[in-house]
């Protein structure tokens, strides 16, 4: 996985569950829906770059 993408993954993952935090103690469904949506987003980046690091190998 580049650094790079890695970093991105992580960045958004924790973005998301921050802002889904804060969406459901304010509540703000919303909100909570978006960073939700967003650590999705993470997540499905990591996997996208593990599983092109496993066909490297």
């Amino acid at each position: 996985m580049s650094a790079g993408e890695k970093a991105k993954a992580k960045t958004e993952q924790a973005q998301g569950k921050a802002e889904k935090a804060v969406g459901n103690a304010v509540g703000n469904e919303r909100m909570a829906t978006e960073g939700q949506a967003k650590k999705s987003t993470g997540d499905a980046r990591e996997a996208k770059e593990k599983g092109k690091d496993a066909f490297k190998g």
